[in-house]
């Protein structure tokens, strides 16, 4: 049953770790990208939201239960804070960021945070296939834009078009690590895949209102509102179509 699931989890966050090479696309379509941006991050926003609190939150309270639900989603939100702040891990959406050369801070940031991705996945996986593909689906809409935006900042900070598109995968693949780790502890270890949901709904939500959400409020205009309104409930409506 390990290695079946070995299997699945490794198709997933093989996908996952792929989406890294999107920021190539960053070279080509650079001016016309930056102007749909803001809809790729609406759309992940609708996303997270959608994913965990459609999916994540409802599977971890069932398996975890009052008090010990909020205990494990409260301290995924804080610990996804604590990893931004000691790191200095940005997300920025732009190839202009407020910080410069701290590729290397991206990097090992973006290596944690796709680590903590692949566990996610493992453990969702575990929980069922259902909630595995939906968890997958909420991640890879979120790294789209993260990918494209992180191309962008490794490049403007001194990297070349190559080394940028190189360390970035490298960083991807820590998913697989995380991945790998999640299937061998989710197997031994009893009652660890609600605590691991639990955290990651409360990552996801903090991902989704400190770093996507201020991204959107950046845009102003009425028409763009609209459109971003629209995405966030496209986004939330593909996580429920899922369910």
């Amino acid at each position: 049953m390990v290695l079946s699931d070995l299997i699945v989890v490794l198709l997933a966050v093989g996908v996952v770790s792929l989406i890294s090479v999107v920021g190539v696309v960053f070279l080509a379509v650079q001016k016309e990208l930056n102007k749909v941006l803001f809809i790729l991050v609406s759309f992940a926003t609708g996303g997270l939201i959608g994913g965990a609190f459609i999916h994540l939150i409802p599977e971890a309270f069932e398996l975890v239960g009052m008090p010990n639900f909020s205990i494990y989603l409260i301290s995924g939100f804080l610990i996804f804070f604590i990893t931004e702040r000691v790191l200095h891990w940005h997300h920025c959406y732009e190839d202009v960021c407020e910080v410069l050369n701290f590729n290397y801070l991206i990097l090992i940031g973006d290596g944690i945070h796709n680590f903590v991705d692949g566990l996610i996945i493992a453990i969702a996986f575990l929980a069922s296939f259902d909630l595995g593909i939906v968890t997958t689906v909420a991640v890879i809409m979120h790294e789209v834009p993260q990918e494209i935006g992180d191309f962008g900042i490794l490049v403007y900070g001194g990297f070349s078009n190559l080394k940028a598109l190189l360390f970035n995968f490298l960083s991807a693949l820590t998913a697989v690590i995380g991945g790998v780790v999640g299937v061998l502890l989710g197997s031994t270890i009893v009652g660890l895949e609600g605590t691991l949901l639990a955290f990651a709904a409360g990552g996801f939500i903090y991902v989704a209102g400190s770093d996507l959400v201020p991204e959107l409020h950046k845009e102003h205009g009425l028409k763009k509102t609209v459109i971003q309104v629209v995405f966030v409930l496209l986004g939330v409506l593909i996580m429920w179509s899922i369910a």
